[in-house]
């Protein structure tokens, strides 16, 4: 017998707070280049989403626009973590490209 899962996804993302995170990353470009400046500069520490987080908070900017909050519990940090690596191009040694961000310290 096949199970397949049953588990509700929000336009193929785990909840709507991880879809909603992935559209504003996606589709803003200071938060693309945010989110791309943190896969690069991310410490052993820190995932580039945590990292990210730290960023958008310090700038203040704790809620995507549609007021979801970057720390919020119901983000599937690993399908984030996952996007935003695909945001750097790995065939230009992990440099990011047109950065117009400062990292984040």
């Amino acid at each position: 017998m096949t199970t397949t899962s049953t588990l509700p996804t929000y336009n193929g993302w785990a909840t709507y707070e991880t879809w909603n995170v992935s559209l504003w990353m996606q589709n803003n470009q200071f938060l693309y280049n945010t989110a791309k400046a943190c896969v690069e500069y991310c410490g052993d520490n820190e995932t580039p989403y945590e990292k990210f987080i730290r960023c958008m908070s310090n700038g203040e900017m704790y809620t995507t626009r549609d007021n979801v909050r970057w720390d919020s519990v119901a983000v599937d940090h690993d399908e984030i973590n996952e996007m935003m690596a695909e945001f750097v191009d790995a065939d230009d040694d992990n440099r990011v490209i047109n950065h117009q961000t400062t990292p984040c310290d």
